[in-house]
């Protein structure tokens, strides 16, 4: 049994030492009259006056047990272990191609705030990226701001230098927000419809590496007619991620929920916590009491 004051036990010297004198002493004798007529001896009024007689040091007992601290573990807990997702997408002129009803921008930023509804308890960052990039929304859980981010961050809201594509920098930059996060699980997931220059030579390669290093998984949703570009695929591929084409906004839905089962949440199981155990306890000293009671109602030892 755990317990909280663990040497207050040593006070159950009185309840024991009071159970023996209980036991052992005979008290006074008492001459009483005697009709010369032997008289059976009655062992179970004897066990019964002598168990009358203990139920007050039982109570002590009891009571020192409590004042003890009984403490028991809980059930251990289950947790839900954070996934930190950075959206890197694209915001290129080539993104207000039409999509559906919209344009492809559009669509990217409906199938995003779709995705964080099924992925609640995550942690959520938002980085846009043409030929340079913004880190728009801090990772965090409050994702209120993606709801609000469509018409601030529409490629024709945005200066014609933020034009073009150049997905490494943005990944790299990604990279360095998500390796800021000592907790959880990391994930970039890059949407565009292009193709970058500066993914050529290698660099497509040297990026994914350091990805993995650093525990980094890449999804990507190519959100245009035909195959992703093979440096992302490549990307993805190393770092343990896949690279999806969407040619339609059902197509771009389905690809972020197969993503979510392939992303799984894990769950943590955590250290259980000490709690206070003094239910069982309570209920014996009320019995004990309650009996004790009845007791004196007429089960007791007069001597005349």
């Amino acid at each position: 049994m755990l317990l909280a004051h663990p040497f207050v036990l040593l006070l159950l010297a009185i309840p024991i030492g009071l159970l023996v004198f209980q036991y052992r002493h005979k008290g006074q004798a008492v001459a009483l009259p005697s009709d010369h007529h032997p008289h059976k001896r009655r062992r179970l009024l004897t066990f019964l006056l002598d168990f009358a007689g203990t139920l007050p040091a039982f109570l002590l007992g009891l009571a020192i047990v409590l004042l003890a601290g009984p403490r028991k573990f809980e059930q251990p807990r289950s947790e839900r272990e954070m996934t930190n997702i950075q959206f890197c997408i694209d915001v290129s002129g080539s993104m207000t191609a039409p999509f559906g009803d919209g344009d492809r921008f559009d669509a990217a930023m409906e199938a995003v705030n779709g995705f964080i509804d099924y992925r609640k308890g995550d942690s959520f960052g938002l980085t846009i990226f043409g030929n340079s990039f913004m880190h728009w929304v801090p990772l965090t859980t409050d994702v209120s701001a993606f709801r609000c981010a469509p018409p601030f961050l529409h490629p024709t809201k945005l200066p014609s230098w933020f034009g073009g594509t150049e997905i490494g920098k943005a990944v790299r930059a990604c990279e360095d927000v998500l390796v800021s996060r000592e907790e959880g699980d990391r994930m970039i997931l890059l949407i565009t419809d292009g193709q970058s220059f500066d993914l050529s030579n290698g660099k497509d390669v040297e990026i994914a590496n350091s990805l993995k290093d650093n525990g980094i998984v890449l999804y990507g949703v190519h959100v245009a007619d035909g195959g992703p570009p093979p440096e992302v695929s490549v990307m993805a591929s190393i770092t343990g991620g896949q690279y999806f084409s969407a040619g339609d906004p059902a197509a771009l839905d389905a690809v972020f929920k197969q993503i979510d089962t392939m992303k799984q949440s894990r769950i943590k199981r955590l250290t259980p916590d000490p709690v206070d155990n003094f239910t069982p306890f309570i209920f014996a000293s009320f019995a004990v009491a309650g009996l004790h009671v009845l007791t004196l109602f007429g089960l007791r030892y007069n001597p005349w």
